[in-house]
């Protein structure tokens, strides 16, 4: 099965992001890198919670149905049937994202992509340009998130609110089957902000790749 990462942008989509945030960092000697991950985090404990869950549901009306029909009584039948459809759904849950988001609560979505986003910022070295004006803008599929990290340099210049700009931007188009177009105005958006505090000075080099990174998440 296809990465959903993989799939939410073509191959001619992040080139095309590629080249604005090339562009962009014309105006800016801030860097911007743009990540898109299929999850932030695997969520074990709400595969284990809904199989617990629809595992006892089924089990106890298929059991009921059992004794009322056939007329029979067995210490080993629900433990039995129990285990097996524990085992089926907990499998269907974890492949399935969809129903794994109806087990997992939007706070810890929330945190799951707030604690990936920063360890992917500094895992990929953004904290290392020279004068700490890397951002990252960080969407995470299945949480239906997006986080924008910005650098020490840039935060002591930037209201962090100014990103909620950017955040919506993006959202907006995901919502609208438009995430391209989307990613690529919310780039331009970032190097208008840059660029009023971090214009392009003589011997600005590109510190940091301009490709999409499509990762793994955590």
């Amino acid at each position: 099965m296809k990465d959903p990462a993989e799939k939410f942008l073509t191959a001619a989509e992040r080139q095309h992001i590629e080249a604005r945030v090339a562009e962009a960092e014309k105006r800016t000697s801030g860097e911007i890198v743009v990540m898109v991950v299929p999850s932030s985090y695997h969520y074990p404990l709400a595969s284990m919670l809904g199989s617990l869950l629809t595992a006892m549901i089924i089990t106890i009306a298929v059991t009921f149905l059992y004794e009322q029909f056939i007329g029979k009584e067995s210490m080993w039948f629900f433990p039995a049937l129990f285990s097996m459809v524990f085992i089926f759904v907990h499998e269907v849950i974890r492949r399935v994202p969809l129903l794994k988001r109806i087990f997992v609560t939007r706070s810890d979505m929330r945190e799951e992509v707030e604690e990936a986003a920063i360890q992917t910022f500094y895992y990929r070295d953004l904290n290392q340009t020279v004068d700490h004006t890397g951002i990252l803008i960080y969407i995470s599929l299945f949480e239906h998130h997006v986080r924008v990290i910005a650098d020490k340099g840039i935060n002591d210049r930037v209201n962090k609110d100014a990103w909620q700009e950017i955040v919506t931007t993006i959202v907006g188009g995901i919502h609208a089957k438009t995430q391209a177009a989307a990613i690529a105005t919310a780039v331009d958006r970032c190097a208008d902000i840059l660029s009023t505090h971090f214009p392009l000075q003589a011997g600005d080099r590109n510190e940091l790749s301009d490709e999409v990174i499509i990762g793994a998440g955590k």
